[in-house]
């Protein structure tokens, strides 16, 4: 969990599996598997197509949880046939879920 905004574009290295922006939290560690939880998406349309190439070369985040969400990640989500989440019974997730916490993502049930 980071209170960090996010775009695949800017703070994700694609070839890598890591977070390459370096004022990220977690720059250079590994994203690949993991259930991101962050702030807000931000980016646009980019950011949608990255998704897609991660997920086609092994190398995407198993889930993305936002607070905040925005239509065009929601569309690179589905697009990518990714788990996507936000505000869980009006609460914010970077409220609730921190780092090393176990999730599991039942989208039938509300995430």
């Amino acid at each position: 969990m980071a209170q960090d905004n996010f775009s695949a574009r800017c703070d994700l290295g694609r070839l890598e599996g890591t977070f390459s922006r370096p004022t990220h939290k977690f720059y250079g560690q590994s994203y690949v598997g993991l259930i991101l939880v962050l702030q807000t998406a931000k980016g646009g349309v980019a950011s949608a197509w990255m998704l897609r190439e991660m997920a086609a070369r092994g190398l995407a985040p198993r889930a993305i949880v936002f607070d905040r969400a925005n239509t065009i990640l929601a569309q690179g989500a589905a697009f990518a046939e990714m788990a996507m989440g936000g505000p869980l019974r009006g609460r914010r997730p970077t409220s609730l879920i921190r780092t090393g916490d176990e999730l599991k993502i039942e989208p039938d049930q509300g995430w």
